[in-house]
């Protein structure tokens, strides 16, 4: 009872993190700005990974399985938002994004 309750909740984790995967990379195609194209690359696929990760816990339910996705989703957390800020630094210095988008523009200075 309680293994077919994890199958489903891991089957419907596992669904939810690909559509959330497949939306940052739709987003990644449509959208305009290099913001807006670094912001769906980041959140939602990160969110996706995630829900991904915790589908394949609940289905795997080994502690050697349970140890591996731990540390992909540190490193995907760790190294996620250091890569969009990268990014969109680079991006700003290029000259690729729009300054009237910003609500604050702290690199102006520099």
């Amino acid at each position: 009872m309680l293994g077919t309750l994890a199958d489903w909740l891991a089957g419907g984790c596992l669904v939810a993190g690909a559509l959330l995967s497949l939306a940052a990379g739709i987003g990644v195609l449509r959208f305009p700005g290099t913001l807006d194209r670094m912001h769906a690359a980041t959140k939602p696929q990160v969110l996706g990974v995630l829900l991904l990760l915790l589908g394949l816990a609940l289905r795997l339910r080994t502690p050697a399985d349970l140890g591996m996705l731990t540390l992909v989703g540190i490193f995907q957390l760790a190294t996620a938002p250091v890569a969009a800020q990268m990014i969109g630094r680079a991006a700003y210095r290029a000259g690729k994004a729009d300054p009237a988008l910003l609500e604050a523009d702290e690199l102006a200075e520099r």
